[in-house]
């Protein structure tokens, strides 16, 4: 399995940065995307809609749907996939982008923004999983991809974002055990996550502004190791916590200059590595 072509993507959070990117390196194969986001009418901060995706997606020689969702509602999750199998016919892969953060420390965290991470993170993620899965049964490479960290017990990764960090991982957590609940089924559940810090939004407007981005890899990096995740056999390659770089170096993929937003400076290691 070397191609995407045909293929049917689910792609939560995909209006823009890593969601949207995976779905234009997916669209150069010719699949099929449905678009799951939120945003249907231009942000003042946020560039990009489902509608612009779902065009940019087109252009690249793919196909799309838009598909207005919030994960947080069981709902309009549903009326996704239904949207989805209606134009498509099918689900081959589910990709678990869409992510709420904040860095609050406990004494500071808003209980509404603890909420919304574990609302969108874990119980999102699950639920989109659960829901997908079904149809999944019914492909013969399916594969689930959750944009989550490694698996780390060590304290340095809880002590400073205790809630952000929960979340994160309630997605990897989702990995770890549906990759084995589903192994017999023939559904691969993997994870994936950035070796250094990606230049999206998030970053530009939480983590350190132009500075940061300056130090930050593109988007690519992430979709390109995504589509060499996606095109193996799914009975072959499961319950594997992926990093971008490794997977591309695996592949001999070995010069990452290219995918540098500036070549001359160095990166920034990724929060959680």
């Amino acid at each position: 399995m070397n191609t995407l072509k045909g293929k049917t993507l689910f792609i939560t959070g995909s209006s823009r940065g890593i969601g949207k990117t995976i779905a234009l390196r997916a669209a150069k194969d010719g699949a099929n995307i449905a678009v799951v986001a939120k945003t249907k009418e231009p942000h003042p901060r946020l560039p990009g809609t489902v509608y612009t995706a779902v065009e940019d997606i087109k252009s690249a020689g793919g196909n799309a749907i838009a598909c207005i969702t919030d994960i947080r509602f069981e709902d309009q999750i549903q009326k996704a996939i239904n949207s989805t199998i209606n134009e498509f016919g099918a689900i081959d892969i589910l990709i678990n982008n869409a992510s709420a953060i904040n860095l609050s420390p406990t004494l500071d965290i808003e209980m509404k923004r603890y909420d919304l991470m574990f609302s969108v993170n874990v119980r999102g993620t699950f639920l989109c999983s659960k829901l997908c899965i079904p149809h999944l049964q019914k492909s013969e490479n399916p594969h689930i991809l959750n944009l989550s960290p490694p698996l780390n017990l060590d304290p340095k990764w809880f002590k400073n974002n205790l809630a952000y960090t929960m979340a994160k991982y309630g997605m990897s957590m989702c990995v770890l055990g549906m990759s084995e609940e589903f192994r017999k089924h023939g559904i691969a559940v993997n994870a994936l996550w950035p070796k250094t810090s990606i230049a999206t939004t998030a970053v530009r407007n939480l983590l350190g502004g132009e500075s940061a981005i300056k130090h930050s890899r593109k988007p690519e990096i992430v979709a390109d190791a995504a589509y060499l995740i996606l095109t193996k056999s799914s009975r072959e390659c499961t319950g594997n916590f992926f990093i971008d770089e490794e997977i591309l170096y695996e592949h001999g993929i070995t010069d990452l200059k290219r995918y540098s937003v500036d070549p001359n400076s160095d990166t920034y290691i990724d929060f959680f590595l």
